[in-house]
């Protein structure tokens, strides 16, 4: 799926990048909209890791759907 299927179909997607990314908080989740760079923004705050990592995992989670 692309990013702009992925957005969308957000609401949709909500409950998978929670399941993915646990430690986002609904809020977070919510305010990324689907956006990717928001997503991986709030990976990299949330997780404490490189874009580039952040972006492998945003990535790998749209190639699953």
């Amino acid at each position: 799926m692309n990013w702009d299927e992925i957005k969308g179909n957000w609401k949709q997607m909500t409950g998978a990048a929670k399941e993915n990314w646990g430690k986002l908080t609904d809020d977070e989740i919510q305010q990324a909209e689907g956006n990717r760079e928001q997503l991986v923004g709030k990976i990299q705050e949330r997780y404490g890791v490189a874009k580039d990592e952040a972006e492998r995992q945003v990535d790998e989670f749209a190639a699953r759907y």
